[in-house]
């Protein structure tokens, strides 16, 4: 069975700090449940999933591994079918940071339960750091790759308090600014290329909409400047 990357550092990331049990939210296919059971570290997987389609799918690639045993599929609304003490690792990947939010809200039940969550929102990655820290979670550990022509983030969290100086830290990661990551330094690069391609573009037009899009572009090339120039080590 190959993975992509993401899904391979995903299931890693959580092989990695959980105590043998893992529950999987939105598994799809179950692909990440089969490998987190191959490396070795973990016991249980409750594969769980809001449709039954990918859910019956995910029952049979379950089956075809012979490891009934070890994971457990379940038809559930993000966390609201897992009872305290099934977990102590969550993995939600694969989704809108909005959703995401959605979804651990409405799992307040397992905080006292579950240790570590490995999380990969696709999209609205600062309002999913802020809402993270209003919800009481902390950002241990970020990681940034670049794979299948996508830039995808995968968080390690735990429950505690957080909080960022920057507004650009939330937006681009505290974590991955400080370890001065390589894959968000060419992803800054990208970002401050195609605004400034964007604002020539902008500027060409005397549209009321043109302008207003201008100034709103300019203020978020500032800010990246600012998480570009952090992540330098320049102040």
């Amino acid at each position: 069975m190959r993975l992509s990357d993401r899904l391979e550092r995903i299931a890693a990331t959580a092989a990695a700090v959980t105590e043998g049990y893992v529950a999987d939210v939105g598994t799809d296919h179950g692909f990440v449940p089969i490998r987190l059971v191959e490396s070795g570290n973990v016991k249980q997987v409750i594969a769980m999933d809001v449709r039954k389609g990918p859910l019956a799918r995910a029952s049979e690639h379950v089956q075809a591994y012979h490891m009934e045993g070890q994971i457990k599929v379940r038809l559930s609304d993000g966390l609201k079918e897992l009872t305290p003490g099934e977990a102590d690792t969550v993995i939600i990947a694969g989704m809108g940071g909005e959703l995401m939010l959605r979804i651990l809200k409405d799992g307040a039940h397992m905080y006292d339960s579950v240790k570590h969550y490995v999380l990969s929102p696709q999209s609205e990655l600062s309002v999913f750091r802020h809402g993270l820290e209003e919800l009481g979670f902390s950002i241990l550990e970020e990681q940034m790759l670049f794979d299948e022509g996508k830039y995808y983030v995968i968080l390690q969290v735990s429950p505690g308090s957080m909080h960022y100086t920057h507004e650009y830290e939330y937006r681009y990661g505290a974590d991955l600014i400080r370890k001065k990551d390589p894959v968000l330094r060419a992803f800054l690069e990208r970002e401050l290329s195609q605004g400034e391609e964007l604002l020539k573009h902008l500027s060409l037009s005397n549209t009321d909409g043109a302008k207003k899009r201008a100034e709103g572009l300019l203020r978020e090339l500032e800010e990246t400047k600012e998480a570009y120039y952090a992540l330098q080590g320049a102040d």
